[in-house]
């Protein structure tokens, strides 16, 4: 069967991918920063390593442990809910190492087998936030933007490869721990300038009502663009993301396969 490797397979996205792909008969590589026995039932075509995807060495030592892959799926990353002004630079730093150079590891560090191979599927998750201007979430959306371009000229230099690129684009997700370990680098709450911003965009992301994004929809998208060679390139994931992919004008033919986005979820 073939393989599929998860990075951030702890939790939300990547661990309901996981879950899909195993009761759909692939072999999966659900890879974490700390291993947690719990997060799914032991299975023979299960194996859990970990894996930070800030650290080049412990990339290259998970992507060897787990041999030939057919899948790579880039999930991990964080959020950080902040007014650009009062945003750390040791913050904006990590944001982008996680989401936008942790993903360029990865894909280094698998590309020269799937080219060598002619072969494989790239699948970067991505953020319905980076389709509007939206507040609190800059330099999230900077970096998430980032994997956007990165994942846009990759896609076009792998081709002749035969090698398959695609972005999943989750909107809000409030089920999941997303939000809440966001909050972890929140600023501007009691800023007499920003303040009164930051508890609206606040409320509206611990809302429950309306259009939003499932784990379960990301893992569906994720799943139609690994088994299908004739997926768009960009696939939303949840109905609010769906919406926006829509109204930006990158919806392609045939893109309806999840939902998707609002601002403050997902991937």
């Amino acid at each position: 069967m073939p393989t599929i490797l998860i990075t951030g397979g702890s939790s939300g996205f990547g661990l309901e991918t996981a879950r899909l792909f195993l009761d759909r008969g692939w072999d999966v590589v659900a890879t974490m920063r700390s291993l947690d026995g719990n997060a799914l039932p032991p299975s023979k075509t299960l194996r859990t390593l970990r894996l930070d995807v800030t650290d080049p060495t412990s990339i290259a030592r998970a992507v060897e442990e787990a041999g030939p892959i057919d899948v790579l799926v880039n999930n991990a990353g964080f959020g950080v809910p902040s007014p650009i002004e009062l945003t750390e630079l040791t913050t904006a730093r990590a944001v982008f190492e996680t989401n936008t150079l942790g993903t360029l590891l990865m894909i280094q560090a698998v590309l020269p087998a799937f080219r060598q191979r002619r072969s494989g599927v790239i699948v970067n998750v991505s953020s319905s936030a980076t389709l509007r201007p939206l507040p609190l979430v800059g330099v999230y959306r900077a970096s998430k933007a980032a994997v956007n371009a990165l994942t846009e000229s990759l896609a076009e230099e792998v081709k002749p490869f035969g090698v398959r690129v695609h972005l999943v684009y989750p909107g809000r997700a409030p089920e999941t721990r997303f939000g809440d370990n966001a909050l972890a680098h929140l600023r501007g709450r009691d800023d007499p300038a920003y303040g009164q911003l930051v508890e609206r965009i606040l409320t509206g992301m611990h809302a429950h009502s309306g259009p939003m994004t499932h784990a379960s929809d990301v893992a569906e998208a994720i799943w139609t663009v690994a088994t299908d060679p004739a997926a768009p390139f960009r696939v939303a994931a949840g109905a609010d993301a769906e919406a926006w992919l829509v109204e930006a004008g990158l919806a392609e033919a045939g893109a309806g396969t999840a939902n998707a986005i609002n601002i403050d979820a997902g991937g």
